[in-house]
Parts: C-alpha cells; structure tokens; sequence
C-alpha cells in the first residue's frame, strides 16, 4: 500500500512603515493586516539560522515547499503536484508544478530543488537540519520530476520537505536571502525597520494571484507583554498569534476580539548543559528535575495553559508514552540525589533566559524551586540574538530554559555536537532502529522506549506542552486553529 501516495492522499505520520491599523480597517480598507510578533527574526532566510521567528515571517508567504503543512498536521501539495514512494520507502519521486517562477523571474525547475537540498546537506551548510538533508541524494530527471533518494526510512520525511529548512530557494539569490529574500511565495519583502516591524506585499506574478485577499500585511515586534496586550486594546495590531496569555481573559469577555487556543507539538523545558560538572552526573540532573513542581510553572509561565510531560515528546504525537511519573516532584529526594552525588550545597549555576515572556516568568519559579533543594540559580536575562550565538552555538550554559517548537526532533539527542551535550550510544541505537522501523506498532514500541531512556537519564527537567493563545480581531478569517508548526500563512487571511 506504500507503492504509490498521490499528494491528496498523503499526510504526516502522527507535528519600513507600519501597516494600516484596525481604525483604517472599519474605514473599508479590508486588504490589509497588521500581526505581531514577540521576536523579531535575526534574518529571513530559515535555511541559514535555528530561529523559529524567521519561518513565522516568511514560510509560505515568501518561500515555497514541495509540500505544505496543514494544520491539523497532515501533508498536501505545494510545489509538488503529486509524489510517488517506493516500496522500500527510500525513494520519492516529485512531480513539480509547472509554470511557477521565482520573485526575480527565474523558473522553478527541478534543478532548483536539487539544488536547495544539496545546498542544505552540503559542507558549509548552516541548515538547522543538515543533518537530515545530508542523507538525501536529489536527481533532477528533467524539468518537472525531482528523485529524492534517502539514505535511512524516515516515515516524517513529507513533512519535513513542508518545513521551513526545505524552502526551495533560486541558486542566483540563495546567498542574499537573508536581507533580499527571493522565494516562489505569493508575497515579498516590501521594507524591514530594524527592530519595529517587516511589511510584505502581495506580489502580483504568483500563479494564483485573485485568491490574495490580503494585499500587504505588517508583522509588529512586540516582546513585552503588556505592550502586547496594549497594542491589541488600542487596535494597533489586528492580530497576535502566540500571544502571551496573560490578561487573556479581558479578551475573552471582550465582543471585538476572538480568543483561539491551539495545541501544538512544542516541548517547553529547563535544557541542562550535560557536558558541565556536575552537570553531568544523572544523579544531579535527576536531583534538578525532582526539585521542579511541573504543574506550579505551567500556572505561573504559562497562565494554566500546558500540559506536563516527562521526556521530550507530547501527547497527541505518534507513539506517545506517558513519562512524568519517572522524575515527580519530590524536594526530599532531590536532596538524597544531590548528596549522593557529593554535591555540596548550596550549588550556583547560571540560568540563562531568554526575552520570551514564558522564560523570564518561569525562570523565577524554578530558581525559587530549586533553592529549596540547595541549589541557587543565578539568573541571566540575554535577549534572542545572544542566546542564538551564546547558548545554542557555543554552549556557554548551565541551565537554559527553552521551548523547542519542532514537531520531529528526537533525532537531535543523537547528534553529538548539538547545545545539549548528551551522548548516549543506547539512545543513538535507539534512534537509528525508529527511523528504519516499517512497522508503525515497531515504531511506536521504539518511540516509547527513547522517551523512558530521556527520562531516566534526565538529559532535561522537562517541563510542559504548551497551548498557544491568539487573540484576533473578531471578523478576521483564516487563522490556523492548531500550530504542528510556526507560521502565518497569509493567503489563508481575509476580512469577513
């Protein structure tokens, strides 16, 4: 039954100046939308940097993806009319929708996508995943039919050609892409004031241009939160996807605004350095881990709204096991860890945090959490461009907390240079038989045995799944109601 998947088949196994405000809007200017932001992007090219922010801009409003992500999760065509998939599930043959061209007039061909994806895997790749794109071997068969063999099975590879990493770029502008971004997308970078707001347009050469009912839109960088709650009652911003949910109630009550809560397939966790003594000992990664009282921060960070897990997967995910109850809350016991371990308290570490509201408000919590246990965590307030550079590209850290968006990112406790510092070979064998089980009841027997092994090894304090909140003004249509992954996909917006 793997022979062949047709696009409309196939799903992801189971995650410048300001724009016119909402004043002008009721006015009848109903082609425009202002959103925020609570992180501006570093860049805008989210083939060359980890930040989530870059794809919230620009993943499938300026750049394009042989596939799209629903959201509900499943898979449906993009650039890719349709895909067919061998039987031992390693090769997937594209077929390319034809007539499309890039901002700068360029065909999209199938030498394109060959060379997006080589140019992801490639040497001087900064690709979140290069990893992943350096087991692909891409053909281009002629204009229109792309070859992608995989070294490995990956059952989630569809969905991972819909993410912003798989965006496929032009070859000519590749390099620039970060400033001057030259995608196949139905919109472009119309001016970016450093700091304050990007502004796209609606670009008239996409090839289905009288769906865009949003002819420009402006996303706002608003990082504190009562900022953001005052931008919203003052009308500023129409929209506010992954909005800090305090205050979320007075919108609730409020007739001009709808509230949407969304699932999503996000990790959020106190990330441990297991590379740093003694840091490294389980016993004091446990010790931390039992100190933390999961429900008490998802109250305090996240207003109530998460769900607590115990290893680095979420419920509602293909395979998810139930965790928590290997490291419950237990202050007496992480005292015995500690001093199993010849920790002599207090112990200082430094928790670094970045501007996300959910991070400087739960950072508090856990420092006054873990004082009880000995530990006295020092706090360090960088903002999201230092904690790129800092603690994700030079592990300068000890404790960092953090939400992890991706849907499918087991596979990063198996890379032996990434920001965590866990090597372990069982978990390495763990992953390597997931990705090449056919078997979904193999496949989730594996999942759940890597899950208990994070959890034993308290690689994490993990902490909570996170609900997201966007507050919107209440006739605007098309937002997405669940988040498998970050985005504002702007051809989907429209004024009732």
């Amino acid at each position: 039954m793997f022979t062949r998947r047709t696009a409309l088949a196939s799903g992801a196994l189971a995650t410048a100046a300001l724009a016119t405000p909402l004043h002008a809007l009721a006015q009848g200017k109903k082609d425009a939308v202002t959103l925020a932001l609570a992180l501006e992007p570093p860049g805008l090219d989210p083939t060359a940097g980890a930040a989530s922010s870059i794809a919230e801009v620009t993943l499938y409003n300026i750049y394009e993806t042989l596939t799209k992500i629903n959201p509900d999760g499943s898979v449906s065509p993009l650039l890719a009319e349709s895909w067919e998939v061998s039987p031992d599930l390693k090769t997937y043959t594209f077929r390319l929708r034809k007539g499309v061209t890039f901002h700068n007039g360029e065909p999209l061909n199938a030498a394109a996508v060959k060379f997006s994806f080589d140019r992801a895997g490639g040497d001087k790749s900064t690709n979140k995943d290069k990893r992943s794109f350096a087991n692909l071997s891409t053909q281009a068969v002629d204009e229109y039919t792309v070859v992608v063999l995989n070294k490995d099975i990956d059952p989630d590879l569809l969905f991972v050609l819909g993410q912003a990493t798989a965006i496929i770029v032009e070859p000519k502008s590749a390099a620039t892409n970060a400033t001057k971004p030259v995608g196949t997308g139905p919109y472009k970078l119309a001016g970016w004031s450093r700091g304050a707001s990007i502004t796209l347009a609606a670009w008239p050469g996409w090839r289905q241009p009288s769906s865009i009912r949003i002819r420009r839109a402006t996303f706002r960088f608003i990082p504190d939160a009562a900022a953001q709650v005052a931008a919203l009652l003052a009308g500023d911003v129409d929209a506010f996807p992954r909005v800090t949910p305090r205050s979320m109630a007075q919108f609730k009550n409020n007739p001009r605004f709808q509230v949407v809560v969304s699932g999503s397939r996000a990790k959020t966790i106190l990330a441990i350095n297991n590379a740093r003594k003694p840091l490294n000992d389980v016993r004091v990664r446990r010790a931390i881990a039992a100190a933390i009282d999961r429900k008490a921060i998802i109250q305090g960070a996240a207003d109530g709204l998460g769900v607590p897990i115990g290893s680095h997967y979420v419920p509602g995910a293909f395979g998810y096991v139930d965790t928590t109850g290997i490291n419950p809350h237990d202050v007496e016991k992480a005292k015995r860890l500690l001093a199993e371990a010849g920790v002599k308290t207090p112990l200082t570490l430094t928790m670094t945090l970045p501007p996300a509201p959910y991070a400087r408000q739960g950072g508090e919590l856990i420092a006054s959490q873990l004082a009880k246990v000995g530990i006295v965590a020092k706090l360090q307030n960088v903002e999201w461009a230092q904690w790129l550079s800092g603690t994700y590209g030079n592990k300068n850290y000890d404790l960092t907390l953090i939400s992890h968006v991706e849907p499918f990112d087991l596979g990063n406790f198996a890379k032996p240079d990434y920001y965590w510092g866990y090597h372990s070979e069982k978990f390495d064998q763990l992953y390597e038989q997931i990705k090449t089980a056919t078997r979904p009841a193999d496949r989730a027997r594996l999942l759940g045995d890597a899950q208990r092994l994070l959890a034993e090894d308290a690689v994490h304090a993990f902490l909570y799944q996170p609900q997201w909140v966007t507050v919107a003004h209440k006739q605007l249509r098309g937002l997405w109601k669940d988040m498998p992954v970050f985005v504002n996909d702007l051809s989907a917006l429209h004024w009732a």
